[in-house]
């Protein structure tokens, strides 16, 4: 799905990570038939937060088929916000999919889909895999963007946090395999980790040997750093990240790099959007 065309001249740009929260059709009335979109007030928030934002990349997860995918970006371009260049990553349920919109040329994609580990005796894929993908932001530009949603905390008889703790030690992996293939590379990694910046999994995806990836860390204006809510609970959690490695850690603009704060993110989805922004130049 990767277009083509001239690559524009930026001299930054800014990526937004954001779980839109089953941006899918799905049996949402209990009657057994995988039909009822999104809500309209939820759709709608979600496409109002993304076009006053602007970003240039939108690194997305719980998108749903090639249709729903389809629809959103048609919601966008009704709203003003057109991205000529986008993959989809279509694994297993249909409403928990990644995908990536952009502005400028997506040059080479290589999603991961073929990752397992073992738990005892099974052998357990990483369900939605890794979308990655090259990005041309200018003619002298480019970074490699990998787009992760780990395992939820829904429980499993595996163990929940033993199955996101190995997605996230592939995860690293990957990573690991691009810096030695490439050091100089310039790497975001964004996305939905399921879990806090001090646990087990988000230590694996960071790089406990020696740290691989740096976490931003991005606040909203009152300085709050919490990015998903649970309703169930009445309690917030940081899930959603934005890591560099150390090619592409100089190119940071801090103070334009953040989450979103909006009365619409709790009518959109149960996470709020996080963005980065960065200067065009190694």
């Amino acid at each position: 799905m990767a277009g083509c065309g001239k690559v524009p001249e930026a001299d930054s740009f800014s990526v937004m990570t954001y779980n839109v929260r089953q941006y899918a059709l799905m049996d949402r009335d209990g009657g057994g038939e995988a039909d009822d979109p999104k809500p309209q007030e939820e759709r709608d928030a979600v496409i109002q937060l993304i076009t006053a934002a602007r970003p240039d990349v939108l690194a997305l997860q719980e998108m749903g088929n090639e249709l729903a995918f389809s629809k959103f970006k048609a919601a966008l371009r009704s709203a003003g916000l057109d991205y000529p260049y986008a993959e989809l990553l279509q694994r297993g349920q249909i409403e928990i999919n990644l995908a990536v919109l952009s502005r400028f040329p997506i040059v080479s994609v290589q999603h991961r889909t073929n990752d397992r580990y073992s738990i005892g005796p099974a052998k357990v894929p990483v369900a939605r895999g890794f979308l990655d993908v090259d990005i041309q932001v200018n003619p002298t530009y480019r970074f490699r963007l990998i787009n992760a949603h780990l395992k939820s905390k829904v429980y499993s008889p595996l163990g929940q946090t033993e199955m996101r703790r190995n997605e996230a030690r592939l995860l690293n992996k990957a990573v690991r395999d691009i810096l030695d293939e490439n050091p100089e590379i310039n790497l975001l990694v964004a996305g939905d980790m399921n879990d806090d910046y001090a646990s087990a999994p988000l230590r694996e995806v960071a790089g406990r040997r020696g740290g691989q990836l740096t976490d931003l860390r991005p606040v909203d204006s009152a300085g709050d750093a919490w990015t998903c809510f649970h309703a169930a609970t009445d309690s917030h959690s940081r899930f959603d990240y934005l890591f560099v490695n150390e090619g592409m850690k100089p190119e940071v603009i801090r103070e334009q790099t953040r989450v979103v704060r909006d009365p619409l993110t709790y009518k959109a989805s149960d996470h709020r959007p996080v963005i980065g922004v960065f200067r065009a130049a190694d």
